[in-house]
């Protein structure tokens, strides 16, 4: 395989880690210190600067309005964005309305398009994505019992859901509800959009996650569905595709959240050698010199560049051969990158002491945000099954 980067990604990927040195890291504490009234304007400044840098949307292709050029050199910009919290929204590729962009994109009418996807993609609405709710499996979106009836042309929609990220400041959800509860299990669910201000579309509340509750964007929330009415035309795709386009639109996803996760990890191992190369701990040594400090640096190092190789592998995979193809590539980089990026996280969290646990730098953060990763987009268990399963079959 020729692992060279192509020059002019390579240059798009020196430009996108300066401004992060110069541009995001400094306003960093703004938000790890919930200091949201000064940090939003900021980061809306931000990316009215990426946009002029023609870096804006790396996901979506130019007829859009973004700069997508392939699922790789995605995969790079996703590794370069994820060292900071901020990177992926200021540069207009964050989730959940990457996935929704992308859904649109695909399968979404020309009407919705016009109306959703031309002013999500440029920055100027936000959108949240429905799925997941609280009484049923998240890891089994066929067991969901959300229901939209429709009636006289108009969508009735009815149900709960929970971690519908970023709903607070959302002009639309996605929602994926039951539209045929006779159908096939894999047929029952469809894809609707339900504008926010629709009556009956409420948000109950953002969920506190590991003691820290969310703002805007950066929040989880709880919502409810209580006979929100919407037109027949507002369906995604055909009526009980619900499933199938999940999975088209979390297959994609996957290799992007992987590679912000390896960003975490390089942004987690740099932070911890800055400081293992200052931290005195006799008149003649830092901790650096300490052999279980290099070991363990080794040991991040080595994991990282392990899963890096497979996530790229799986890009490629996916570009070469299709997502269908390459399902089970996807399933082993989901769970192995969430557990390599917690160990390292977790190893640079150890190397800093009593810093570490402070929200003086990032890692706190990393530390308590990614415990998450091996739940989302499939729990560990899940996808360590479906890859067992399809390796056993053939």
């Amino acid at each position: 395989m020729d692992f060279k980067i192509k020059s002019t990604t390579q240059e798009k990927l020196n430009s996108i880690n300066q401004f992060l040195h110069q541009e995001v890291y400094p306003i960093e504490n703004l938000f790890l210190h919930h200091q949201w009234q000064e940090l939003f304007p900021a980061l809306e400044k931000l990316r009215e600067k990426v946009k002029k840098l023609g870096l804006w949307a790396p996901h979506m292709p130019t007829s859009t309005g973004g700069t997508f050029t392939s699922l790789v050199d995605l995969a790079l910009i996703g590794e370069v964005l994820g060292q900071s919290p901020l990177g992926h929204f200021i540069f207009g590729c964050q989730a959940p309305d990457a996935g929704n962009a992308e859904l649109l994109h695909m399968f979404g009418t020309d009407e919705q398009k016009a109306h959703w996807l031309t002013p999500l993609v440029a920055g100027n609405i936000r959108s949240c994505f429905a799925m997941t709710e609280p009484h049923t499996a998240g890891s089994n979106p066929t067991l969901l019992d959300s229901t939209a009836d429709l009636k006289n042309g108009m969508w009735h929609i009815n149900g709960r859901k929970w971690f519908t990220t970023a709903a607070e400041g959302a002009d639309f959800t996605i929602a994926m509800v039951v539209t045929d509860k006779n159908a096939a299990k894999h047929q029952r669910a469809s894809m609707i959009i339900v504008p926010t201000n629709t009556k009956g579309f409420e948000i109950i509340r953002n969920i506190s996650v590991m003691g820290a509750e969310g703002k805007g964007y950066f929040s989880h929330a709880e919502v409810q569905f209580n006979n929100c009415i919407v037109p027949e035309k507002n369906i995604i795709g055909k009526t009980g595709s619900g499933f199938a386009l999940a999975q088209e639109r979390l297959g994609p996803g996957r290799i992007q959240h992987c590679m912000r996760w390896l960003g975490i990890g390089e942004r987690s191992i740099n932070i911890s050698k800055k400081f293992l190369n200052q931290r005195k701990i006799s008149s003649t040594q830092v901790l650096a010199q300490q052999p279980l400090m290099q070991a363990q640096i080794s040991d991040s190092l080595a994991e990282l560049a392990a899963a890096r190789l497979l996530v790229l592998q799986t890009a490629w995979s996916i570009e070469q051969h299709g997502f269908q193809a390459s399902k089970n590539m996807v399933s082993l980089i989901k769970f192995h990158t969430a557990n390599v990026v917690q160990r390292v996280v977790d190893r640079s969290l150890q190397s800093l002491g009593g810093l570490g646990m402070t929200d003086d730098t990032v890692l706190s953060f990393f530390y308590r945000e990614e415990r998450a990763a091996r739940i989302y987009d499939g729990a560990d268990e899940v996808h360590r099954i479906v890859a067992a399963k399809n390796f056993l079959k053939k």
